[in-house]
């Protein structure tokens, strides 16, 4: 691929490393291929990893369609424990047993959040109130009151029991929090919980499996990114 071919536009299929935001991606993207007009359709969590979709050129005209397309996660739900982010960017607390959880209860404890539901998104979120991101809100101290929000799950089953842990695949609608899924799911059973691995699987037709590491456009362009 070249230069002028990106700056004519392109999609690429990018698999996000865990602990990179989605912005160090396009950062480090921007850097092997000197092109400014660069995006991504569809932020993924610092502690997740998998599919993020990348646009250049003409094509960041359409990343509001991509990210508007269904997606699929894979996961784990560790069960006994809550955090305040709802994943593991914060320290478990509220610790408690898990011994009286039947594999009953916990398969069928996603029966009520497949389906159109109304999910409250994390109130540590880049959701923006007040002209500031709620994260930084909720970093400052500062009470977050957060609105559910229409979403559709499609999919949530569990595909394996290894309590605490239990591991994940969800297919949704976008806008649908893993983290508060995790974190509502667990109280549903009556324990907590909090997301402990995620990974997007896929986003409308695009797959992981096809997707490129940001160290292999060094093949591509001829470039080594820094390492984070």
């Amino acid at each position: 691929m070249t230069q002028e071919q990106l700056l004519e536009g392109q999609v690429l299929l990018i698999n996000k490393p865990l602990k990179w935001t989605s912005f160090d991606v396009i950062s480090k993207l921007r850097k092997i291929f000197k092109i400014k007009k660069i995006g991504h359709a569809g932020t993924l969590d610092p502690l997740a990893t998998g599919l993020l979709i990348v646009c250049t050129g003409k094509f960041t005209k359409k990343i509001n369609e991509y990210m508007g397309m269904e997606k699929e996660y894979t996961g784990t739900i560790t069960l006994g424990a809550t955090t305040p982010t709802y994943d593991l960017e914060s320290e478990p607390e509220n610790f408690t047993t898990v011994t009286g959880l039947t594999e009953e209860d916990i398969r069928s404890a996603t029966l009520p959040f497949t389906g159109p539901i109304l999910q409250t998104p994390p109130a540590h979120s880049a959701i923006k109130m007040g002209g500031k991101r709620v994260y930084e809100l909720a970093r400052m101290g500062q009470e977050v009151k957060m609105q559910p929000r229409p979403v559709t799950i499609s999919v949530f089953e569990i595909t394996r029991i290894a309590l605490p842990e239990v591991d994940f695949r969800v297919v949704c609608s976008t806008g649908t929090y893993i983290r508060s899924l995790a974190n509502d799911y667990g109280a549903a059973l009556g324990v907590g919980g909090y997301l402990s691995a995620l990974c997007r699987t896929r986003i409308g037709p695009f797959l992981s499996e096809d997707a490129k590491e940001v160290v292999e456009w060094k093949e591509v362009m001829g470039k080594e990114p820094d390492q984070k």
